[in-house]
């Protein structure tokens, strides 16, 4: 089954360019249950979260966390997507931090879908 079956596309694309209205976004990460079961995970585990957004923005900067939170996940259309999200923002240094010492940063970083360009690999 296809990614755009299984996820709507279309409303991961209005809630990146809903948030990317208030704060400029560098990367978006999707994860979660839902990915996991795109990726072939069995059903009988531990699900998680549905959905997991990683938004990257140098434009948090300043921003307190549970604002920043707050603000981007009220953004979130839980009905549209069938299921809630667990939204972290992060500049792009708190995420580098975040990725070593949060395992669903880290899962969500090397399992989940980039839903903006890949940035730059140095």
């Amino acid at each position: 089954m296809a990614v755009g079956e299984m996820l709507n596309e279309r409303e991961l694309a209005r809630y990146v360019q809903r948030v990317d209205g208030r704060w400029p976004l560098e990367r978006v990460i999707i994860g979660g249950a839902r990915v996991l079961d795109i990726r072939g995970a069995p059903p009988q585990r531990e699900r998680g979260p549905e959905y997991v957004a990683i938004l990257i923005s140098e434009y948090f900067a300043g921003v307190p966390w549970l604002e920043r939170v707050y603000q981007a996940g009220s953004l979130w259309d839980a009905d549209e997507m069938s299921g809630a999200a667990d939204v972290h923002c992060y500049t792009p240094d708190e995420f580098v931090r975040r990725r070593e010492s949060l395992p669903i940063v880290r899962q969500v970083a090397e399992h989940g879908i980039e839903l903006l360009d890949a940035p730059p690999q140095n």
